[in-house]
């Protein structure tokens, strides 16, 4: 019992059920009312829960030297020793596999291809990259703003312009979250080794920047919605006060770069986010 405890904590569920959140509002919006396909959601949801799953155990294999000297990451099943990496890398590859036949065999070749992207970026380019150069930060971005292009082409079968628009959106909000969050655990990753913005440029003149130019741009890109058809006017105007919200907190920690104003912002975004999606799925078009 104890060893699938740590297995399923290898998956990291709560990151898992974001995912399924953002793949969900991709697929209803992409979804002509009253006309949900019931099946071909639970076969989405099926297989991006095992891929998703999957790539984050593998991505805790990768890392567990870095997880075991960063103290809120030591108690993790592999530098907690609660799993051996064989069987961790064993049950990775299984259920990643398994995930991507799933939904390739249920779901469509474009959703499939899309969520292998996601494993592909995540695990082939963010990982490794991590400790090498802060540009890493991008490419995790990418990885994560996918899952709702999964859900609009599990529907469509075709990327379009709104799969497009609801990818800026999650990426752009991927950059002040992310940043905030390594600039609270900036001397953590520094002695791990890992080269994020804050450790490669310590004085904080590039995550600031970073943080406001792109809050800003998804203040814009998150208007979008409403004029390509996808949303209304209550959710333009939800968007705009959130984004707005999230701007201000990005200047106060630009201008501060404290520890308690990054904290606030990622506390701010991890709102956001929620509120924002959770808007336009109500105020569908």
């Amino acid at each position: 019992m104890r060893q699938i405890k740590s297995l399923f904590a290898l998956t990291k569920p709560r990151l898992v059920l974001m995912v399924l959140v953002t793949v969900c509002a991709g697929f209803y919006l992409a979804s002509e009312e009253g006309t949900t396909n019931w099946a071909s959601l639970i076969n989405l949801l099926l297989g991006t829960t095992l891929t998703a799953g999957g790539s984050l155990a593998l991505n805790q294999y990768m890392e567990r030297d870095i997880d075991g000297i960063m103290g809120r990451t030591q108690s993790r099943p592999l530098p907690g020793r609660q799993l051996s990496p064989t069987k961790a890398l064993f049950f990775g590859i299984t259920i990643t596999t398994l995930g991507q036949l799933y939904l390739f065999f249920t779901v469509n070749i474009l959703a499939s291809t899309v969520i292998f992207a996601v494993i592909f970026t995540y695990l082939l380019i963010y990982t490794p990259l991590k400790r090498k150069n802060p540009i890493s930060t991008f490419f995790g971005s990418i990885s994560g703003a996918l899952p709702p292009v999964a859900g609009w082409v599990a529907v469509t079968g075709q990327i379009n312009r709104e799969s497009w628009v609801l990818f800026g959106i999650l990426f752009l909000w991927q950059l002040p979250h992310s940043l905030a969050l390594a600039w609270m655990y900036r001397h953590e990753y520094a002695e791990a080794g890992v080269r994020l913005l804050p450790v490669a440029h310590p004085n904080g003149k590039s995550t600031a920047f970073h943080i406001v130019f792109h809050s800003s741009l998804l203040l814009l890109v998150a208007s979008f919605p409403k004029f390509i058809g996808l949303a209304g006017w209550f959710y333009f105007a939800s968007a705009l006060f959130c984004g707005l919200v999230l701007l201000a907190f990005s200047i106060i920690f630009a201008l501060s770069r404290t520890t308690l104003a990054a904290k606030q912002l990622m506390h701010i975004s991890l709102l956001y986010l929620p509120i924002v999606f959770l808007v336009m799925v109500i105020d569908k078009a």
